[in-house]
């Protein structure tokens, strides 16, 4: 471990603070969408695999840039990146139940 890691970073942490984070189409953030597969923590870089609602989402780059600056904010973390995947394909049933009562699909 990095000597100047701190050490409350941890998956929980990260996840927190993507719950600030939205498509801009949808108004639940990235975590309680289901969006988020994978948090990796390496010293001080941050890496999360993501999906998107839908392959042609016109916002794509936009999210992950948001993702990333909102990452580089956590208090030891120097670096992040986001990798945008596919597989598994994204369906409403990985929304958590918070998004499906605010979407009205519960």
């Amino acid at each position: 471990m990095n000597e100047h890691q701190n050490k409350s970073l941890s998956e929980s942490t990260v996840l927190d603070a993507l719950k600030e984070c939205y498509d801009p189409e949808v108004p639940v953030d990235i975590v309680n969408l289901g969006l988020v597969y994978g948090v990796t923590i390496v010293d001080d870089w941050v890496g999360v695999k993501m999906t998107l609602t839908s392959p042609g989402c016109p916002a794509s780059s936009m999210i992950a840039e948001q993702v990333k600056d909102r990452l580089r904010k956590l208090p030891g973390v120097t670096d992040a990146d986001v990798r945008i995947v596919w597989q598994p394909e994204w369906t409403p049933a990985r929304m958590s139940d918070e998004a499906k009562k605010k979407l009205g699909r519960l």
